[in-house]
């Protein structure tokens, strides 16, 4: 047991209490300053270690490592093996600012050279070793005076009603390798604020600037960052809530953000946050702890409700990101599109729907598939996000101190090397498809034709894709979607599968041949799937009957349902993606129609 009591005369004495049997007390300092502890390696087996490790914080910006060694005596009894002597070594000072991650028992802290802020971190593990991980500068400006700690305990903030006047700095990791230091200055405004995020893994920070509307209201609260695995939420009580894709920060609309008069921020406490370890958030005034966990059920809320192309886009790709109950979500998600074909105009909702789920349900399995499967049909975003703006900068990566890397350190090392090789893009498209599929129905045309070997193999792929469809399903569908010979369109099957499967063996290093066939199936067979859903849906939620779809007098329902299906015509065709031979009669009707209602505006 280790604590820290004040004296009467100003002393802070650290102790070292050993409290049965013998009780043991130790004064590790005595020092005129503030002090804290943290013990290392919390959990441990059900037998416990020979040695304890203590890491002792000064506020005169050292940090020291105490090595407490334990016997057992008598069974159950651990007592202090030699309290006279305890070592100890210096693991930082000259820091100016200190971090705990007590889940991942790391260290990052940052010092001052030459006025540049360098950010540290130091990897504690359990055989006793500590390790030096990264140098990273960080563009931002720190005071030499200034000392402070995040995550060593709840401090006693005199100005607790006032954080607005206090710096925001904190690091946030997850299990994909990724690394981002949020970071907000003091407030010197009350009609805007500014906060940064350097994400490392990606080679660039973004500098957010938000309105804040009513000059009146006073900013009273601090920011708070929170971190919620593939999100970085950003959270200003009363004021506005942002949610940062730290996954895929690139485009702004991959990331949503709310404004003061959404109901979303008003639900929220406004009461002092502060993020922990993972997800955990503790509630400075009630003393709370709480895990902090996207809310499916309200999102699929707001993504009925939301009239903002860049918010939908934002939202559904949260949706996407949960991952609970995933055929839960899609036909969530499938109806909603359904009810809202017409109302997106900045992207296309059916392409983003099948990228987007598509890309899910695969890339947990897969660390770097991000690198080479499409997360999202939109390139480019040009449509300004109210009440936001925001400027990209190249940063410089982190320089790694070892040169042998494990677990997150190994993804983290990855990325790196990724953004350090600036390697072209390497996601996986259809062009190269069909320029084969072209090349191939072009050489049936004229009598000439490939091996017999290379075009069975491509047959046995469209087979193996249509068998694993069927498995998806096991109720008759409604619709003849890929279940027909049609030469054309399994060639067509075949090859997506012959060419995404040599992307991902060529770029995927250190994965089975199997496992990766697999992947390539299951994809295939997802975004196919997810085609015959939408269609599914409509024709079931219209009451249509199974295969009939009558033109001459066609019903309401049925001209909604035909809607529906040349809008997937529209959505597929870009991707080149298959469809029955059907779809050449309604793209031939889809033409004439557009036709005459242009001949009528005239």
């Amino acid at each position: 047991m280790s604590f820290n009591q004040n004296s009467t005369r100003s002393k802070c004495l650290t102790l070292l209490v050993e409290i049965h049997p013998v009780n043991n007390v130790k004064v590790l300092k005595a020092v005129d300053s503030s002090i804290w502890v943290q013990f290392l390696y919390p959990q441990v087996e059900s037998h416990p270690p020979p040695e304890n490790h203590l890491l002792l914080i000064s506020e005169e910006k050292y940090i020291e490592k105490f090595h407490i060694h334990v016997i057992q005596e008598d069974g159950n009894k651990v007592v202090l093996r030699d309290s006279g002597h305890l070592p100890r070594e210096r693991v930082a000072e000259d820091f100016v600012w200190a971090q705990w991650d007590m889940s991942e028992q790391r260290l990052y802290y940052i010092v001052l050279k030459k006025s540049r802020s360098i950010l540290k971190c130091i990897q504690f593990s359990a055989n006793e070793k500590f390790n030096l991980m990264f140098e990273a500068p960080l563009d931002i400006t720190l005071s030499a005076s200034g000392f402070e700690l995040v995550n060593f305990g709840c401090d006693d903030l005199q100005d607790q009603g006032n954080l607005s006047k206090h710096l925001t700095l904190c690091v946030f990791t997850n299990h994909t390798g990724s690394l981002c230091v949020c970071y907000s200055p003091k407030f010197d405004s009350w009609e805007k604020i500014t906060y940064s995020v350097f994400y490392f893994h990606k080679g660039h920070s973004k500098t957010f600037t938000a309105a804040l509307g009513s000059v009146d209201s006073l900013v009273t609260k601090g920011l708070t960052f929170l971190n919620l695995d593939y999100y970085v939420a950003v959270y200003l009580p009363g004021h506005f809530f942002h949610l940062l894709n730290i996954q895929h920060p690139d485009l702004i609309c991959h990331s949503l953000f709310l404004t003061g008069n959404n109901e979303v921020v008003d639900m929220l406490p406004h009461s002092p946050l502060q993020s922990l370890s993972g997800s955990l958030v503790l509630d400075w005034c009630s003393g709370k702890l709480y895990r902090a966990l996207l809310n499916q059920s309200y999102l699929l809320q707001f993504l009925w409700n939301t009239q903002l192309d860049c918010e939908k886009m934002a939202v559904l790709h949260c949706v996407l990101s949960c991952g609970r109950d995933p055929r839960f979500l899609e036909a969530k998600i499938i109806q909603w599109i359904s009810e809202n074909i017409s109302t997106c105009h900045s992207f296309d909702l059916i392409q983003e729907f099948i990228i987007a789920s598509s890309y899910w349900s695969i890339y947990p399995e897969t660390s770097n598939i991000d690198k080479l499967l499409p997360y999202s049909s939109v390139l480019t975003w040009n449509t300004e996000i109210p009440g936001i703006t925001l400027v990209t900068e190249e940063i410089t990566l982190p320089f790694m101190k070892v040169h042998s890397f494990k677990g997150y350190w190994e993804k983290l090392n990855s990325n790196l090397e990724y953004v350090k090789c600036s390697k072209p893009c390497l996601l996986y498209n259809n062009s190269m498809v069909k320029r084969e599929w072209h090349s191939l129905i072009s050489e049936e045309k004229t009598g000439r034709r490939r091996s017999m070997v290379y075009v069975r193999n491509i047959f046995d792929n469209a087979m193996k894709v249509i068998s694993n469809l069927e498995a998806r399903n096991l109720e008759p569908r409604l619709t003849p979607l890929f279940q027909e010979e049609d030469y054309h369109q399994r060639l067509l099957i075949g090859l997506m599968v012959s060419e995404l499967r040599e992307h991902l063996l060529r770029h995927l290093q250190g994965i089975g041949k199997k496992k990766i066939e697999q992947m390539v199936l299951d994809y295939i067979s997802k975004l196919l799937d997810l085609i015959c859903q939408i269609l599914e849906t409509s024709w079931r939620t219209h009451h249509l009957h199974p295969w009939v779809l009558h033109f001459r007098r066609a019903s309401a329902a049925e001209f909604t349902v035909f809607h529906i299906m040349t809008r997937i015509l529209e959505a597929t065709m870009s991707l080149f993606l298959p469809l029955p031979p059907e779809k050449e009669c309604i793209s031939r009707w889809n033409s004439r129609k557009r036709e005459r209602e242009k001949k009528a505006s005239c």
